[in-house]
């Protein structure tokens, strides 16, 4: 089941204030981006975010499973819980390097 772009409008908008947040459509769902760096997937209307050591103290309650077949586990994150939310979203982007551009060919 995709992600509904009402969903992903949903988790911006809890994340604004937080410097640049955008979200792009990839592969069907969604990846939820601060200040240019990935933080957040979205999939099956679940926001998501990688497993980083300095997110461990923070989300050790919550739910951990892959975003999709094939794929490393993820916490899985409550959208209301704004605080929690915001708190991971900082962490993340903290360590999260800048994608690489990629070359034309």
């Amino acid at each position: 089941m995709a992600s509904s772009p009402e969903f992903v409008e949903y988790l911006c908008e809890q994340l604004e204030g937080l410097g640049s947040i955008r979200s792009r459509k990839m592969f069907g769902e969604y990846m939820i981006y601060c200040n240019d760096k990935p933080v957040l997937i979205i999939c099956d209307d679940r926001a998501m975010v990688k497993m980083l050591p300095n997110l461990e103290a923070l989300l050790k309650e919550h739910p951990i499973v892959p975003p999709y077949e094939g794929a490393k586990p993820h916490y899985v994150l409550d959208p209301d819980d704004r605080e929690t939310l915001r708190q991971a979203v900082r962490l993340a982007e903290a360590v999260t390097p800048l994608p690489k551009k990629r070359r034309k060919t």
